[in-house]
């Protein structure tokens, strides 16, 4: 089992930054084994949200809100490494989603996403 913990640049980081980090974060992937697990616990900063096309096979629809930049890089780097976006596959209550709270709590967010190697048999 592998298993990669860190804490992304947050949406409004200069992109350059953020290359640097998801080009990092892609070669300590693809040293990991195919035939382990491999999970992602980590603060992306990225919102995926419910829309999940073009990403059916890593992600479901049941997001929170709607996809940002971050979200977009995260999507691609687990699709290219076929890693299951956590959070978005079952329904659940937004209380449950919510990983981010507003200090006016008017806004809520889902940026703290897992994912993981996916195992055959599909979603």
């Amino acid at each position: 089992m592998n298993v990669i913990q860190c804490y992304a640049p947050t949406n409004d980081y200069n992109e350059d930054a953020k290359d640097q980090f998801y080009d990092r974060l892609q070669s300590i992937v693809k040293k990991c084994p195919a035939k382990e697990l491999t999970i992602l616990m980590v603060d992306f900063n990225a919102k995926v949200g419910m829309d999940n096309t073009g990403y059916e096979d890593i992600m479901g629809r049941h997001g929170l809100g709607e996809k940002n930049k971050n979200g977009e890089r995260f999507s691609k780097l687990c699709a290219f490494n076929k890693l299951v976006i956590g959070g978005t596959i079952f329904s659940y209550k937004c209380i449950y989603k919510t990983t981010w709270t507003s200090p006016d709590y008017t806004t809520q967010n889902q940026i703290t996403i897992s994912a993981s190697t996916k195992r055959s048999g599909g979603l």
